[in-house]
């Protein structure tokens, strides 16, 4: 099938597209229809990405690492290459520190937490907004990837709180500076999808009251559905923020 044209076309950008929800949605958005710029530092994992989907000529395979300017910039301006425009971005590319407690914390764990999950937010949606100012037609869409760590914390986990408490603020900043350019930008906050960073749940991790419990998960191909809903609503319309988690876990509950 022949490329639609640049006017046409629907194009991607997928941040952590080497693994789980990054993974997902990246395949969710091919088999849409979209074409998508795989982003993330994996090379091997975002080529297995690719090759999942029968995309074809539809998806384009771009090492990154979000944290660095240079690098943020290079990709954008491979995907505008590449497909002519950006109507979405999806910044789900995140990291987290060891779960101990806050004094045993170093300041580089602390400052790659922050490197990864904000500062890598910030400069793929200075890129995307740039780029959705001035295309033709202009606008287009950024969901965030928050977690329910921007509503509630887990026990030992400041840096990776702090940043999903960062997000929820930039997602609302974001979505108030983009109004005049027609850019929605939303946030989704997943709760436990079964994914490799969630391994840990089946063996029990630490509760409000500092004891282990095991937790369900959900089957991650939920939230890439949520993120195709929140991609697919035109540009008057915006989903701000969503919650995708386990029914039965305890984010809801006293600790």
């Amino acid at each position: 099938m022949a490329m639609q044209a640049a006017s046409q076309r629907r194009v991607a950008v997928v941040t952590g597209a080497g693994s789980g929800v990054g993974r997902h949605s990246a395949l969710a958005l091919l088999n849409d229809g979209y074409c998508v710029a795989l982003l993330g530092r994996r090379l091997a994992a975002l080529e297995e990405t690719a090759a999942l989907a029968d995309s074809g000529r539809r998806s384009l395979v771009v090492s990154t690492d979000v944290a660095s300017e240079a690098s943020v910039r290079s990709a954008f301006e491979r995907t505008l290459s590449q497909f002519g425009r950006v109507d979405l971005l999806f910044n789900n590319a995140g990291g987290n520190a060891p779960p101990i407690p806050l004094d045993e914390l170093t300041l580089e764990q602390w400052e790659g937490v922050v490197d990864v999950n904000l500062t890598g937010m910030f400069l793929c949606s200075r890129e995307a907004m740039s780029i959705m100012k001035a295309q033709d037609p202009r606008g287009g869409r950024i969901i965030n990837n928050g977690s329910v760590s921007a509503q509630t914390p887990r026990p030992h986990s400041a840096a990776y709180t702090a940043t999903k408490h960062a997000v929820t603020g930039f997602t609302k900043s974001v979505a108030l500076d983009g109004r005049a350019f027609d850019i929605a930008c939303g946030q989704i906050d997943i709760g436990n999808a079964a994914t490799p960073m969630t391994a840990r749940m089946s063996q029990g991790v630490l509760q409000a009251n500092f004891e282990p419990a095991r937790e369900p998960t959900i089957d991650v191909d939920h939230v890439a559905r949520a993120v195709l809903y929140m991609a697919n609503l035109p540009l008057d319309a915006n989903v701000l923020t969503m919650t995708v988690m386990a029914t039965q876990m305890p984010l809801v509950g006293r600790g």
